[in-house]
């Protein structure tokens, strides 16, 4: 079995050191020869590396070499997988896409709505740089991009490299709700086999089967509304925030019983609920930085510091695991089954061929292939078609600089709905991110009578 060249970018993540455990924990899935950190962020980046070098050095001393590196030249050459995870303005910029719109009663979130619109208009320019730069120095390498918002930044990659085959947008939140599933039925979670339809944060689980082709779907649906549904997964399940998030899946597969809900749903179909229930002064994002990001920090100079990890907890998460199980299906043709983010041509009946629709498919050395989901309801046609056309008008609105693309976009939305309260949020996001957005024109008068 080959083993594998590996990039991490935006190496400076918390999420890496639980990628790192990942790795380790699927080493023989998925053999390393070296593993590079790449990150625009040194400092950052080096705190978390030093702490992973003796992560490594304890737990993977078959590894040949790991190093970091704010070099893209140093980084890519050689790879033969680049995971991408950035966040373009950091969690500063996240917690003011979630701020700016909870103050016209709209849903302050990350991915969803206007914070997601804002994120992903500041995402997609690095986005475009990155694959460009590894596509030079690594033309053949495989990337997994899961830079969020995912959906977004799936649309506008399409545009700019519509024939690129190695280039494949993830999301890890189907696999984080099915880890719960699993344990609603006492499984791995790599037991089980679902059937999705959807786009990004906006899908529905139509069927959850094991390997010997058993349905567990009802199983699940009484569980979920006779005893409620929590997160399990290490990196969520202690989490006050996600615990309410997976709380509100009961009252959908309640209010919605045809299908099993992504959790992301609850912004869409609860919006004013959602409102109701934040605090602008303690969004999610202020929740990470004294949060998470905090504990991960601090694990990491705990683990330089000490020169080992015998003193601290470490755990695998999902984030990493079906990450690295999607890579090894691919780098030996494995055709194991995950839900990814593929340009539907068909696969979703009713939807159109060049939505970017996420669904399970067959993960092989030529890419991923598939399954027909057919065709679709038309509530759950509508909402989608919805929210498709949103994310369209965004990417619309980065490319032809249009302020009045951006604008529908964000009317459009269901978290938003109102034009006048659309355009004040969008005003307000224009002006906070001047630095990374780009200018976005109003057409004139005499151009919109022509």
């Amino acid at each position: 079995m080959k083993k594998q060249n590996l990039v991490v970018v935006g190496g400076g993540s918390t999420y890496t050191i639980g990628m790192i455990m990942s790795l380790i924990a699927e080493k023989d899935q998925f053999p390393l020869k070296t593993i590079t950190f790449y990150d625009t962020d040194g400092e950052r980046q080096e705190q978390i590396a030093k702490a992973t070098d003796v992560i490594l050095r304890e737990k993977y001393p078959e590894l040949e070499k790991f190093s970091y590196t704010t070099d893209k030249e140093e980084a890519l050459s050689n790879a033969d997988f680049v995971f991408v995870q950035i966040r373009t303005g950091g969690l500063q910029m996240r917690e003011k896409d979630e701020q700016i719109p909870l103050r016209y009663d709209a849903v302050g979130q990350e991915t969803c709505g206007p914070g997601g619109m804002a994120y992903g208009l500041r995402s997609i320019g690095d986005m475009i740089d990155l694959v460009e730069d590894i596509r030079h120095y690594a033309p053949d390498a495989w990337i997994l991009n899961y830079t969020n918002p995912a959906a977004i930044v799936a649309e506008a990659l399409k545009r700019e490299f519509p024939n690129d085959k190695k280039l494949l947008n993830i999301c890890d939140m189907p696999a984080a709700i099915m880890v719960s599933y699993a344990g609603i039925l006492g499984k791995d979670v790599f037991e089980l086999v679902p059937e999705y339809f959807g786009l990004n944060h906006f899908g529905w689980f139509t069927g959850i089967y094991d390997k010997d082709g058993n349905d567990h779907t009802q199983t699940i649906k009484r569980a979920i509304t006779e005893d409620g549904f929590i997160p399990e997964d290490a990196e969520i399940a202690n989490d006050p925030s996600w615990i309410k998030t997976f709380k509100q899946v009961e009252r959908m597969v309640n209010d919605f019983p045809d299908y099993l809900p992504n959790t992301y749903l609850q912004y869409y179909l609860y919006p004013t609920e959602m409102v109701q229930k934040e605090d602008p002064d303690n969004t999610r994002a202020r929740q990470v930085i004294n949060g998470r990001q905090e504990r991960v920090h601090a694990l990491a100079d705990q683990i330089v510091k000490d020169g080992t990890t015998e003193n601290v907890e470490l755990e695998v998460d999902i984030h990493g695991r079906y990450m690295i199980r999607v890579a090894a299906s691919m780098a030996y043709n494995n055709g194991d089954i995950f839900i990814v983010m593929v340009e539907n041509n068909g696969t979703i009946a009713n939807l159109p061929d060049d939505a970017m629709v996420e669904v399970p498919a067959m993960m092989t050395n030529r890419g991923p292939k598939p399954f027909a989901v057919g065709h679709i309801p038309t509530f759950y046609k509508g909402l989608i078609e919805g929210q498709l056309a949103y994310e369209k008008l965004v990417v619309d609105a980065y490319f032809e600089n249009s302020y009045e693309k951006a604008l529908q976009a964000l009317t459009l939305n269901r978290t938003v709905v109102d034009a006048p309260v659309a355009r004040q949020i969008l005003d307000d996001l224009i002006d906070a991110n001047k630095e990374y957005w780009p200018d976005l024109h109003k057409r004139s008068k005499e151009a919109v009578l022509q």
